[in-house]
């Protein structure tokens, strides 16, 4: 549509000045028109400005004459007219043309002045009338109908290939879009698969650098090991003592002994065994803080045994290589007479060799306890309370507190508070070792108190009644902090004195040991039973040996036999009987 075209077009100009065409015809006629009037204008003034019998004149002539002919085809091509109409006027106006330019050709010399050309007038002539045919005689006489359809068929033909064409290039385009998804879908899969390459070759490297730092990490424990051997200064002695036991020493290479056995072996074997995991263990062993009298350590120090008769020329023993040793024993879970789920640790021997010591509500709490007895058994360390000790540890927290046990398992008191360092803990220890035994007691509300003779004490013993109705205690500092407290509460007041009474006979003198996760405790029960139970940081009993033994070293020794089984026993269900 004329309404489409740009601006500057000739359809542009004539849709702003005159009016939207309904053809382009309906433009080109116009313009036709206009450029015939502009000739014939152009012709005039030609004609008077040049002379007579001139090619200047002929040139007139021949513009004036180009003026009827397309001034009669821009009105015939506006009109709608039917095809062969509009065709009939273009044939006219070149018949006309033709007949202008043979003027122009034989003009002025064949050119009769008085009677003209005649094939030429008559050319010009024919084309004239051809162009008014078109206009008149021709729309007349056609018919539209026919060629309404001829044209419609056309149309109908040139949009049936339009569409055929269309579609050939949409079904190529389709058959190249699915080429291009299909490549697009393996080239995904490709991606997908190097991802998945590369993903396991990376686990696979870091595997090999885990691996690598691993033996590297063996081969230089490896290597400082066999340097500190070769550059050992000491050498391990195998001798019998007085009483014919079995023994070993290491013997520095300037005569001073830096290490006994510290007890006899029954057989030769069982020392070199014992000697062997002395120099398996000793380099990585870590450091654990008892306090010992100094009498009492230096009484152990100077211990060396008898000097031997070979003590010239010693059997030195040689190191054999570690064999795993696998559980000789198993846990079993029973119910009781009284409904309550326990455990034991059965020997292969047939022997118990520990148990849970207490009762639980449930199967499954009995198996938390049993694991938790498999988690630390291993680590855990040898402290001896004798009559009563306090443990130093680390809470859940990682605050640092402290605990006065009794060898009957009771918690006599407690720091009642945690500590951000250790020296801090054994600050508050040793206030209430200092102060314990000579403080006063005096009940919360009373004006005076009783006891405390000695009046060097900085603290005081309160008594008290909680919330609860309960009896408590606590150790006050003059500077008004609680050094220690009773950790629970006593059904009558009585039972609170007597407690604090304990603490202040055991307090001053107990040792003080350092308690990791976990730790056995070896004790003399009221039967003359040697005994250990193994107690968790938080202050509760996990195992105990369930049973009394003639001597403590075989006490040791059936704490030795859990550690050795406990962790990888497996455990079973099994009756409430022996």
């Amino acid at each position: 549509m004329a309404s489409d075209k740009q601006s500057g077009s000739p359809g542009g100009l004539y849709a702003r000045r005159i009016g939207a065409p309904t053809t382009d015809d309906e433009v080109n006629g116009f313009w036709l028109f206009g450029f015939g009037v502009l000739l014939g204008l152009s012709g005039v003034v030609l004609f008077l400005l040049t002379e007579q019998a001139t090619t200047t004149r002929g040139i007139g002539y021949a513009l004036a004459a180009l003026a009827p002919p397309f001034i009669m085809l821009g009105a015939v091509i506006r009109f709608p007219l039917r095809r062969a109409g509009t065709s009939l006027g273009y044939l006219g106006t070149a018949v006309s043309v033709l007949g202008v330019v043979w003027f122009v050709n034989i003009f002025p010399d064949g050119w009769s002045t008085a009677t003209g050309e005649p094939a030429v007038i008559a050319a010009y002539g024919l084309g004239l009338g051809l162009i008014g045919l078109a206009g008149t005689v021709v729309p007349l006489l056609s018919d539209p109908v026919y060629e309404d359809y001829e044209r419609m068929q056309t149309e109908t033909a040139a949009a049936t290939a339009a569409r055929d064409e269309t579609s050939a290039e949409l079904a190529a385009t389709r058959e190249e879009l699915d080429e291009t998804s299909a490549e697009l879908a393996a080239a995904r899969e490709e991606l997908a698969a190097a991802r998945s390459d590369r993903e396991a070759t990376e686990s696979d490297l870091a595997a090999r650098s885990e691996e690598l730092a691993e033996t590297e990490s063996a081969l230089e424990a490896a290597r400082a090991e066999t340097a500190a051997l070769r550059e050992s200064k000491a050498r391990f002695e195998l001798f019998e003592d007085a009483g014919g036991k079995p023994r070993w020493r290491l013997r520095h290479r300037n005569g001073n002994v830096i290490a006994t056995a510290g007890q006899g072996y029954s057989s030769r074997g069982k020392a070199q065994k014992g000697l062997h995991s002395v120099r398996r263990n000793a380099l990585g062993a870590g450091i654990l803080r008892i306090e010992t009298p100094v009498a009492e350590a230096e009484a152990i120090a100077d211990d060396d045994g008898p000097e031997p008769a070979d003590a010239a020329d010693p059997d030195v023993a040689v190191p054999s290589e570690d064999e795993d040793i696998a559980s000789k024993a198993t846990f079993e879970l029973f119910e009781d007479a009284g409904a309550e789920w326990r455990w034991r640790l059965r020997h292969d021997n047939g022997n118990v060799i520990s148990d849970s010591g207490e009762g639980y509500a449930s199967k499954s709490n009995a198996k938390r306890a049993l694991g938790r007895v498999r988690e630390h058994v291993a680590a855990a360390d040898y402290l001896r309370v004798d009559p009563a000790a306090f443990e130093m540890f680390r809470d859940a927290g990682g605050e640092w507190r402290w605990r006065l046990i009794h060898e009957n398992g009771n918690v006599l008191a407690d720091s009642g508070e945690g500590y951000s360092s250790r020296s801090k803990a054994r600050q508050g220890l040793d206030s209430v070792r200092s102060n314990a035994a000579d403080a006063a007691l005096e009940a919360v509300g009373e004006e005076g108190g009783e006891g405390g003779e000695g009046g060097g004490s900085k603290a005081t013993f309160e008594l008290f009644e909680d919330a609860a109705g309960e009896h408590r205690w606590r150790l006050r500092h003059r500077n008004g902090n609680i050094v220690a407290d009773s950790g629970e509460g006593y059904a009558s007041e009585s039972g609170a004195r007597d407690a604090i009474e304990r603490v202040r006979e055991y307090g001053p003198d107990a040792d003080v040991l350092e308690v990791g996760n976990a730790a056995f405790e070896i004790y003399e029960d009221a039967g003359g039973k040697w005994r250990w139970r193994l107690r968790h940081r938080n202050g509760n009993i996990v195992a105990d040996s369930g049973q009394g033994y003639a001597s403590r070293s075989n006490a040791v020794e059936g704490i030795t036999t859990v550690k050795r089984n406990a962790p990888g026993a497996e455990a079973e269900t099994g009756d409430a009987g022996e």
